[in-house]
């Protein structure tokens, strides 16, 4: 009768064991490496929501620019959010800067944090190399997740030792404004760290989807076929680019038309998106470039950061 409660106790003490070491892991303390609005406004969300935030980039000029444009933005928070209460709103904006470090050394700072997310250039040997060097000094259950929209989680992933623990994180442009996160799941993605990311995205005040690790996800994967579409559509000459626009605002009730969009979004962002797909699909009809597209970017018409793309702006 010992013999088999001991083994029982095994069972159990085994039992409770794979269960704590499945369990989620809560994302407290966040990593950001980028600086740019995609980081900063990542960071913002974390910070504003409890959470202790460390932001990496190259230089210490970049990283003061991130600071400044976190400050101005969440003053704007601020004021709507406490437009009652002017003194709680300052002290809102002062407890969340001061949970946000910054850092121009990712290796140095990353072996305590709970997760990486990386929000540098869209370039899959930049983003590689940057994980491989972190994947050493990282704690063995950090997470790494990655905000790129248009590369493959996994070819970022295979970079590392931690497949499992590694993700697509998307947020979408202004990130505090913005309420959507696709959740991305590769292959080797264990479903702690699936979990662990929604209910992070849930604390942050976003709306998290999840989805597989498909070109272009769930949203751009939609949105940018329609946007070549309509230039196609413009091109062939079955419709202008200002009816086209009246088209899908009045008829469809989006709040922007497809040139609008595509200028606001920036013409190279849109070019290096489809011109990726093409090169990993050529024969898929919905990832064929664009020669009006290609002849604005080879310009510099990108849009309205340039003052003029598919229109001009003053």
């Amino acid at each position: 009768m010992a013999f088999v409660t001991r083994q029982f106790v095994r069972s159990v003490s085994s039992s409770s064991t794979a269960s704590a070491s499945a369990k989620k892991i809560i994302i407290k303390h966040v990593t950001v490496i980028g600086g740019g609005l995609m980081g900063a406004g990542i960071a913002q969300v974390a910070a504003a929501t409890g959470h202790t935030v460390m932001l990496v980039d190259q230089t210490e000029d970049i990283l003061a620019k991130s600071r400044k444009g976190i400050e101005e933005s969440l003053r704007k928070v601020a004021k709507k959010k406490f437009a009652e209460n002017p003194k709680a709103g300052d002290e809102f904006v002062e407890k969340t800067l001061n949970s946000i470090s910054t850092s121009t050394d990712a290796a140095s700072v990353v072996h305590s944090t709970d997760l990486v997310v990386e929000a540098i250039v869209e370039n899959l040997k930049v983003k590689n190399e940057l994980f491989k060097r972190l994947d050493k000094f990282a704690s063995e259950h950090t997470i790494f997740a990655s905000n790129t929209s248009s590369l493959h989680i996994t070819d970022i992933a295979n970079a590392t030792t931690r497949q499992d623990r590694f993700a697509g994180l998307h947020f979408f442009n202004p990130v505090p404004m913005m309420k959507l996160v696709e959740v991305i799941k590769t292959p080797m993605t264990s479903q702690k760290t699936v979990e662990s990311l929604i209910d992070f995205s849930k604390a942050l005040g976003k709306h998290p989807v999840s989805c597989k690790d498909t070109p272009g996800f769930i949203v751009n994967r939609l949105l940018v076929p329609y946007l070549m579409e309509a230039i196609r559509l413009h091109e062939r000459g079955d419709a202008s680019k200002e009816d086209i626009d009246t088209a899908m605002k009045l008829g469809a009730g989006y709040p922007m038309g497809p040139f609008e969009l595509l200028d606001y979004v920036g013409l190279d962002t849109t070019k290096f998106i489809i011109d990726g797909w093409h090169e990993m699909d050529a024969k898929n009809p919905l990832f064929q470039p664009s020669l009006s597209l290609n002849k604005l970017v080879a310009e510099n018409k990108l849009g309205k950061k340039t003052g003029e793309g598919y229109y001009k702006y003053k």
